[in-house]
């Protein structure tokens, strides 16, 4: 192998383990199967997300992992594979995917890591069907002040019926 090349290979495992070293959470996906109007999709609610979602070579994506201490992806890296990142929101990439698998009845999430943990596919689907942190944030505040406004209507009953 040439200079050139052995150079252009070690930037690229570079460039892979800057962008997987800062990441909440990750997807390896499986995107055989896909046209390109769906990638275009695929790759838009990536985007609109923050996510990052990139196709390297395999070899290069285990060297990458593997120096950032994440060998149990190894046997993952056969075939078709994407990465989806983000370094914001930890279900985002599970989320997107697991909705885009469901659209197009293709691809499949093979793995994933969320907070520097592996997850297997199924606890990546399992990931993807919790409520975002809105939704998790609007409930409990509903638990909260439920209490609350149910005293506050008794109070008022009260106050009314003294008032009479």
């Amino acid at each position: 192998m040439s200079q050139a090349i052995r150079e252009k290979k070690e930037a690229k495992v570079e460039e892979i383990k800057s962008i997987i070293k800062n990441a909440k959470s990750f997807v390896l996906v499986d995107y055989i199967g896909i046209n390109v109007a769906q990638d275009t999709e695929l790759r838009n609610a990536y985007r609109d997300a923050n996510v990052n979602y990139n196709v390297f070579k395999n070899t290069l994506l285990k060297i990458a992992l593997n120096d950032l201490g994440y060998t149990q992806f190894d046997e993952f890296l056969a075939g078709s594979t994407s990465v989806a990142v983000s370094v914001e929101d930890e279900m985002a990439p599970a989320k997107i995917t697991a909705n885009k698998i469901g659209q197009f009845k293709k691809m499949k999430i093979k793995c994933g890591m969320v907070e520097g943990e592996f997850f297997n596919a199924d606890q990546v689907m399992a990931l993807s069907k919790i409520p975002g942190k809105e939704v998790l944030l609007s409930q409990l505040l509903g638990m909260l002040l439920s209490p609350i406004s149910s005293f506050a209507r008794v109070i008022d009953a009260i106050a009314k019926e003294k008032a009479n």
